[in-house]
C-alpha cells in the first residue's frame, strides 16, 4: 500500500526483486517491505497515530514486521523512544533496514523475541501497541506466505497471549493500544477485563454507513472506568478515495485522539 500517491521510480535505495518501496506519511517514511508477504496495512498506521504519547516517553510494540507503525509513530512526535519485537527474525533484518533508511536508528529499536516470553524485566514501557493476527487458527486457511500466515493467524500465540504481553509490559497506568478485528472485540475486551480500564474503543468504517470491520481499543493499566464508545472514522468516500479525516491522519501525520 503506497500512501503518498508519488511516484517510487525516482527514489532510493532501490528495492530488490522480492521486495517494494512505498511511501507513507506522504513521503515522510519510506519502507521496504516484502512483496508477497505481510505488507503495512491502514490499520498499521492508524494505530500508531493514536497512542497518546509525549517526547521523552518509550513505546513497546508487540510483532512489529517491518517496523512501520514504530516508524510513523517516531516521525509523528520527535523525542519518542520506540522498540520492537518480532518473531520473524526476516522481518527484523528488514525493520532494521528500514529505520536506518529512514535516520531514526536513534528513537527506533527492534529485537527478535514472541511476545509469549515475559522473562525480561515487567512494567518498563509508558505505552505498547500491538496489532495482533485477526484470524484464530484452524478458523480460516492459513495464506500460502508464512509471514503473511503468522501475521494473519494465531501461530503459537493466541490473543489472550498477545494481551497478557501487553499488560506485563507496559507501566500502570500506561496506555495499551490495539488495533483488531471489529467481529472479534468481543474477546479483546474480555482479556483486558480488571487488568485495563477506562477503555476508548474507536470503529474504523471502511465508509460512512458500511459496518466497521476494525476497532481500535485504548485504556489504561490498573485504572478503573466504564468503556466509551466513540463515534468513529470513515475511511473512505463516496468519491474520493480516503476522507479528508483519514488523509489527515494517512499523509500528514496528525494524531487520532480517542478523547
Amino acid at each position: 500500500m503506497q500512501l503518498s500517491g508519488e511516484n517510487e521510480t525516482n527514489h532510493q535505495p532501490t528495492p530488490q526483486a522480492e521486495t517494494t518501496i512505498d511511501d507513507f506519511l506522504g513521503g515522510a517514511i519510506r519502507l521496504i517491505q516484502p512483496k508477497d508477504g505481510y505488507r503495512v496495512s491502514m490499520d498499521t498506521v492508524m494505530l500508531a497515530a493514536t497512542v497518546p504519547v509525549k517526547a521523552g516517553e518509550t513505546v513497546l510494540e508487540g510483532g512489529v514486521g517491518s517496523a512501520g507503525a514504530a516508524l510513523c509513530l517516531a516521525r509523528r512526535l520527535p523525542g519518542v523512544k520506540v522498540h520492537g519485537i518480532d518473531v520473524q527474525r526476516t522481518m527484523i533484518d528488514l525493520a532494521q533496514q528500514n529505520i536506518a533508511c529512514n535516520d531514526l536508528s536513534d528513537f527506533v529499536t527492534v529485537s527478535h523475541q514472541c511476545v509469549t516470553d515475559l522473562s525480561g524485566p515487567e512494567a518498563t514501557y509508558d505505552h505498547v501497541m500491538v496489532n495482533p493476527p485477526y484470524l484464530a487458527e484452524g478458523k480460516a486457511i492459513r495464506p500460502p506466505d508464512r509471514g503473511k500466515g503468522l501475521a494473519h493467524m494465531d501461530s503459537g500465540a493466541t490473543l489472550k497471549d498477545w494481551i497478557k504481553f501487553c499488560i506485563y509490559r507496559v507501566k500502570n497506568r500506561g496506555t495499551v493500544s490495539i488495533v483488531y478485528r471489529a467481529d472479534r472485540m468481543d474477546e479483546a475486551i474480555a482479556h483486558l477485563y480488571r487488568r485495563v480500564g477506562d477503555l476508548k474503543i474507536m470503529p474504523l468504517w471502511p465508509r460512512a454507513g458500511a459496518p466497521a470491520k476494525r476497532v481500535i481499543i485504548q485504556g489504561r493499566k490498573g485504572v478503573h472506568g466504564a468503556a466509551k464508545l466513540l463515534p468513529g472514522l470513515a475511511l473512505h468516500g463516496d468519491v474520493d478515495r480516503y476522507t479528508q479525516e483519514a488523509r489527515r491522519i494517512l499523509w500528514d501525520g496528525e494524531a487520532l485522539s480517542l478523547e
